[in-house]
């Protein structure tokens, strides 16, 4: 028996009940000739992905948001729909070699080369970061909002890592570009990866260290300081910003001086 993680645009083919397809052969038709994308096997099934022409219209079967399987799936289960999303939105954009124009050809599982002259690629990351600031001995922390925000909650200072840059400066520099402040005391957190698509974010606590805050108004809506009294809505628990949010809640709050 196998796993199907077959997607339509940026949705997950589910059954009515909300699990993931399974069986010896794909649960819907697959245009002619299609391949079907190895992932890494589980150990109770191998898995695979393809990127459906269109929803089906026959069987009991439902479309689901990839971020929304969050809840449905089984953690090994949703890491690897994310895997197949970026490994299908990858084949979709290197049908060409991008140095010759010439069409490419699948080398191994997760690498093409060049019909023409050869050259060989691989699906690449890119690399973001995530901090979680906090002031007043850790009783606040500092939530924005960003433009790229489809609801209204707040969440972290965010942002990519540029071309020669170390984790570290490219978090100092995010932070000094949208808010205008400084900060000391940057440790490491974890990491995630955050298949919308192919992002790797990494996240990072540190501590206000001066300045006045002044939000990129390019980038961020609002933002503000926030004790665990005051918290607005905050992003769901399928993110990175969620897990360092959750980790300074659950820290003890500090005994007022005397």
């Amino acid at each position: 028996m196998n796993y199907y993680f077959l997607f339509f645009q940026d949705q997950l083919l589910l059954t009515a009940d909300g699990t993931l397809p399974q069986g010896c052969e794909p649960p819907v038709a697959l245009q002619s000739g299609q391949r079907l994308q190895p992932l890494p096997p589980l150990p109770e099934a191998a898995c695979f992905a393809a990127q459906l022409a269109a929803p089906p219209t026959q069987g009991e079967w439902q479309m689901v948001a990839l971020r929304s399987c969050f809840e449905l799936l089984p953690a090994p289960l949703y890491q690897l729909a994310g895997k197949a999303r970026e490994l299908l939105h990858w084949d979709e954009t290197t049908r060409f070699c991008g140095h010759c124009g010439a069409p490419m050809q699948l080398h191994t599982d997760i690498s093409k080369r060049c019909t023409q002259c050869g050259r060989e690629v691989w699906p690449a990351l890119s690399a973001a970061i995530i901090v979680a600031i906090t002031r007043n001995h850790g009783e606040e922390i500092l939530l924005v909002q960003s433009k790229s925000f489809k609801r209204d909650y707040m969440g972290l200072v965010a942002g990519f890592v540029e071309t020669g840059e170390s984790l570290e400066a490219c978090v100092e520099r995010e932070v000094w570009e949208e808010t205008r402040l400084h900060i000391r005391n940057l440790r490491y957190f974890a990491s995630q990866p955050w298949p919308y698509p192919n992002v790797l974010m990494m996240g990072f606590t540190a501590e206000y260290d001066g300045g006045t805050l002044q939000l990129q108004r390019s980038e961020l809506n609002k933002g503000g300081w926030f004790s665990r009294h005051n918290l607005p809505a905050i992003p769901g628990r399928v993110s990175l910003a969620r897990k360092l949010i959750d980790h300074w809640l659950q820290q003890p709050e500090s005994t007022p001086a005397p």
